[in-house]
């Protein structure tokens, strides 16, 4: 499995998207239909958003599938991708038994798959037996059920973690706080997705800024 962390952002609305973007540290930007719908983006606006969102530097962005049968779900797919180079779009699909056999049929295309809406272990591992790009769970959506969200990610992480040679990271979504994001650091997954508003507090420390205005103040005083 390559070592590399992807941090994406989780939004569909542009002006959000432009005061994170560009930056080195992050790798894409995430999307499915709930955020789109927040947004007020129609599905005839999508590619051109996360368009522009590569045009901002996102290497890769991901879109979901609008259906639940597996023909459905390839036509949705198949919509898309022709807009994007190759590799830059990820198509997502609900992890569900007619989700399993769609992506298993773009993936054999050749097409990057993220199994998403991922709340138990058996599911990361299918996705990682199946060769997808990423598996999402949801760890604020797991922790509102009542369950213990990390400990449920990091046996999936440990599922995935057993096939290194498919490449599948974890892509966990639902984050909702700087402590929430360091602890799946510390769990080695692979992915994580972040709202915007997290991304400038992970970013823009307090105690670091006041450190740079002193510098400058000092720096200006110098002869």
């Amino acid at each position: 499995m390559n070592d590399d962390f992807h941090l994406y952002l989780d939004s569909a609305d542009l002006a959000a998207l432009r005061a994170c973007l560009p930056h080195p540290v992050v790798h894409g930007v995430t999307t499915n239909p709930t955020l789109l719908q927040r947004a007020g983006v129609g599905r005839a606006d999508v590619p051109g958003l996360l368009q522009r969102c590569i045009e901002l530097g996102a290497r890769q962005v991901q879109a979901q599938v609008y259906s639940s049968e597996v023909d459905g779900m390839l036509e949705d797919a198949q919509a898309l991708l022709p807009k994007f180079d190759a590799g830059q779009l990820v198509i997502k699909i609900p992890a569900t038994r007619q989700g399993l056999v769609a992506g298993a049929r773009l993936i054999a295309q050749g097409v990057p798959v993220t199994w998403t809406a991922v709340y138990a272990p058996e599911q990361a591992h299918f996705a990682a037996q199946l060769g997808a790009a990423y598996a999402a769970p949801y760890l604020g959506r797991l922790e509102d059920a009542g369950q213990d969200g990390l400990a449920l990610i990091a046996r999936m992480q440990s599922l995935v973690a057993r096939r290194p040679a498919a490449g599948t990271r974890l892509l966990v979504a639902s984050i909702r706080s700087r402590e929430a994001y360091l602890s799946l650091l510390a769990l080695g997954v692979g992915a994580i997705t972040i709202p915007p508003r997290l991304f400038a507090e992970l970013l823009d420390h307090p105690a670091t800024l006041a450190a740079e205005r002193g510098f400058l103040d000092d720096a200006r005083a110098l002869n």
